[in-house]
């Protein structure tokens, strides 16, 4: 970097503060743009794993293709022809049940059909029609019984352990699914607000959307964060091991101050998880505290099993299992069944989970205890030999929980945003933790910078995918 005084600078180059910088130069091509990334490379908890013809993920493994914004960010970064798919029409997933894998078709009438719990629990769930909504800020569980019926309970643990490995006693229904609590608000019944949409979109003449696929990369998920960075270091725009100590607002934009000197930008973008934007904003902005001053975070690892074909593992995804069953891991994810090139020529991968905000005790045990629990656990569940190939991932990133007083969090977000409208908050848990949750967001935030602001849109009520 040449300059010291930028028209926008962002701070972080995880997913969101390189999809703000690449949505930035195709908007405005002429803006002057620095970011700054404290470690040595990109990507934040984006990051591939590659050993022995094995390829696994340290953080997420995909993201769904229906958003236009993700869409558009592989586009700009050329990888279009590099995208490997798995449709969720084909491939199918499974929740542990009463110690066996049970089929979860991806279509709510499919669903129905399927024996997974007698029909007068199924016959409850349109007792939705006529439930009011909850007061206050009930925890998933608490209204996913109040709407639904406490049957569908290990459903709701499996969705939001697959998704938060979080605790649904302690996730909060309007942080983690504002779009569908804002149906059961507007329409008094969840179901009566899907089918008004439904009709809307009819008469509308839009087309009706199929399921979606999910999405990676030939070569793993952090192929895109290292081919935004790398457009953008070509460019002189992206410097490494340049931690942000402290902001400081000044007449006409913010005060950066980093390991290699200081920097001054009009427009400044925060693209970092809450709990390491918030101090820095608390310092730079003392008449406007936040609310709290961390958020919890569940930590995982996975487990690597490397397979020969005598290994009989289900065609899918993979499954999940609710806490209910009192399973080691939370889940396991059928790498080499999702995408190709997963595992060596003849062999199977799969990737399971542990920990979480349940168990983070599990995250202590030493690697061979954890592949042998690992091990005892899915052959209860599928015939398995002994592996060929073991290995433990263990990230550093923990996954933001949005547990009660998040929605708190988020006004107090807009309040700083509508006060100082050339500063800007994204990254990791602003807005959800998914790679589409955050470069939507980042696509806004490109778009709002030097232009009329914009009111956000309400929020998006979202399929519920196992």
């Amino acid at each position: 970097m040449k300059s010291s005084a930028y028209d926008v600078g962002i701070v972080g180059a995880g997913i969101s503060g390189l999809s703000v910088a690449t949505f930035v130069r195709a908007l405005r091509p002429t803006a002057r743009l620095a970011v700054l990334e404290q470690a040595a490379e990109p990507g934040g908890a984006i990051a591939s794993f590659s050993e022995s013809g094995y390829l696994a993920e340290w953080g997420p493994h995909g993201f769904l293709d229906n958003c236009a914004e993700s869409r558009e960010l592989v586009r700009l970064a050329g990888l279009e022809d590099e995208v490997a798919t798995a449709p969720l029409s084909r491939f199918v997933r499974y929740v542990c049940l009463d110690g066996r894998l049970q089929c979860i078709p991806q279509k709510p009438l499919a669903i129905l059909r399927q024996p997974l719990m007698p029909w007068l629990d199924k016959l409850r769930i349109v007792g939705d029609l006529w439930r009011r909504p909850l007061p206050g800020e009930p925890s998933v569980a608490q209204w996913v019984a109040h709407r639904f019926g406490s049957a569908l309970l290990p459903f709701a643990d499996a969705v939001f352990t697959g998704t938060y490995a979080g605790d649904i006693e302690r996730l909060a229904i309007d942080a983690v699914m504002p779009g569908v609590r804002e149906l059961e608000r507007t329409h008094g019944s969840v179901i009566r607000g899907l089918f008004g949409k439904m009709r809307a979109t009819k008469k509308e003449g839009r087309e009706k959307k199929g399921l979606p696929a999910m999405a990676s990369f030939k070569e793993g998920m952090a192929v895109l964060p290292r081919r935004l960075a790398a457009d953008l270091h070509a460019a002189e725009m992206l410097a490494y091991d340049s931690p942000v100590r402290e902001i400081s607002r000044q007449e006409d934009g913010w005060q950066l101050a980093t390991g290699q000197g200081e920097l001054s930008c009009r427009q400044l973008v925060l693209a970092l998880p809450v709990n390491r934007c918030l101090p820095l904003v608390a310092a730079a902005l003392p008449g406007m505290p936040p609310p709290r001053a961390a958020i919890p975070e569940a930590r995982i690892l996975s487990v690597l099993l490397g397979f020969d074909q005598r290994a009989q593992i289900p065609f899918g995804f993979g499954y999940l299992a609710p806490e209910k069953e009192q399973r080691f891991a939370l889940g396991a994810l059928f790498s080499s069944h999702m995408f190709p090139g997963r595992a060596p020529a003849g062999c199977q991968l799969l990737e399971v989970l542990v920990g979480g905000r349940r168990h983070p005790e599990r995250l202590e045990l030493p690697d061979a205890e954890l592949i042998e629990a690992v091990y005892a656990d899915l052959s209860r569940l599928m015939v398995l030999p002994r592996p060929v190939y073991t290995a433990v991932l263990r990230p550093r990133a923990g996954i933001p929980q949005l547990e009660a007083g998040y929605t708190e969090l988020l006004r107090w977000r807009g309040a700083v945003q509508t006060a100082h409208p050339n500063l800007h908050l994204c990254g990791f848990g602003w807005k959800g933790i998914g790679i589409n949750d955050m470069i939507k967001e980042a696509r806004r935030i490109a778009g709002a910078i030097d232009a009329p602001a914009a009111p956000e849109a309400g929020a998006e009520v979202k399929g519920v995918y196992f």
